[in-house]
């Protein structure tokens, strides 16, 4: 099918932050599979893990226990302070398991009814239920009737928030969101936004979730995105670098939201399987090992600082924001064609929201690097403003 518009370019094998397509062209890698190879390509710990378990066992079934699965779950929980996972294949899968936490904790509390309170710019998906939740009508064209009981409301506005009917306020469930807009532009919400939220939800008995799927594992500075501030939410979805290119989804829930799915309410035939869950403890182990959240934070810093000096000044570049390593440029026009004038100077990077040059590169990349990917930004920028 149709699905992707590709650019002219197919990729033969990887090193590090480094790609090489099969004409033998080297490409640095700013955007890391959109977030999916954090730690680069090839890397040696994820590679022997999925060598070694490759020769052990692929898959049996959620039917029977998998220790590698229960193994990846206590390391999840301790480092995010959930209770408990369900494994699935993809972020989509993993928001579906949120949303079904949500409708069945309303069903528990004798919400018949239950709607859950969603933002706009958002990006939860693309199955008919994790479209619907997505605050893109882009994304849910032409496949209507969409899922319904999802409340819509301004991202970091709290007021709007406050001021929903109360009417509404007696179906709501819960409020799904990210913490940083990925696909939304890049938007990073104020630094109280996730507490104020957090209060909400508890003065309303609202269940709190957290789309992590991007911003989760070091990307943003911090394990999870969430822990910039002093909010514990009840309910995170991860997918993307989880598995360092293996597919992998992850609903971490905690307190009551824990409890709501059984047995027989939920299932993933190849979700948390032996492969997919050793390459994930591969990754965590190299997260933490290298310290990569603390170097995320400080080379995120660095390269937003270098933008700023290179092309911030420019009238046309109306935001440069981000955090971590999952930074955003704004421009006042629409750039989409970057990608591909990037691509022909050795250079990877996305453009989303149509006017938000978007830079996911992978945690291990080297100042040097970085050093490149700004100067080559600088280069393209100019050259795309003078020209258009």
């Amino acid at each position: 099918m149709l699905a992707y518009n590709r650019l002219p370019v197919a990729f033969e094998y990887g090193r590090g932050a480094w790609l090489w397509d099969t004409e033998g062209n080297q490409y640095l890698d700013a955007l890391a599979g959109v977030a999916v190879c954090g730690l680069g390509h090839a890397h040696p710990a994820v590679v022997a893990a999925i060598q070694d378990q490759a020769k052990k066992l692929l898959h049996t079934s959620n039917i029977y226990c998998i220790s590698l699965q229960e193994n990846l779950a206590n390391r999840l929980t301790a480092l995010s302070g959930m209770d408990r996972v369900f494994f699935s294949n993809s972020g989509a899968e993993a928001n579906e398991a949120a949303l079904k936490i949500a409708r069945r904790y309303g069903h528990n509390q004798g919400v018949d009814n239950p709607k859950i309170v969603v933002m706009t710019s958002s990006f939860h998906g693309r199955t008919l239920a994790t479209l619907s939740a997505t605050g893109n009508p882009k994304v849910q064209a032409g496949f209507e009737p969409l899922v319904q009981n999802f409340i819509r409301v301004p991202y970091n506005d709290i007021t709007a928030l406050k001021n929903l009917p109360k009417e509404a306020c007696q179906e709501i469930v819960a409020i799904l969101l990210e913490p940083v807009q990925g696909e939304g532009g890049v938007i990073v919400p104020d630094e109280d936004y996730l507490d104020q939220i957090r209060l909400i939800c508890n003065q309303q008995g609202w269940l709190m979730m957290l789309d992590e799927v991007q911003t989760g594992l070091c990307r943003t500075g911090q394990w999870f995105a969430f822990q910039h501030s002093k909010a514990q939410p009840d309910v995170i979805t991860l997918a993307k670098s989880l598995g360092g290119g293996i597919p992998i989804g992850a609903c971490l829930a905690r307190g009551v939201a824990a409890e709501v799915i059984q047995p027989g309410s939920h299932g993933s035939t190849c979700g948390g399987n032996p492969l997919a869950c050793r390459s994930a403890l591969a990754v965590l182990d190299t997260l933490e090992q290298a310290n990569l959240a603390s170097r995320a934070a400080q080379l995120g810093q660095r390269m937003i600082q270098s933008f700023q000096t290179m092309f911030g000044e420019l009238p046309q570049v109306k935001a440069i924001r981000g955090k971590g390593l999952m930074m955003g440029i704004e421009l006042d026009r629409p750039c989409g064609v970057l990608m591909s004038h990037a691509l022909a100077d050795g250079l990877l990077i996305n453009v989303t929201a149509s006017n938000v040059i978007r830079l996911l590169p992978p945690l291990i990349i080297t100042d040097e690097e970085s050093d490149i990917i700004a100067s080559k930004l600088n280069n393209l920028i100019r050259s795309f403003l003078k020209n258009s």
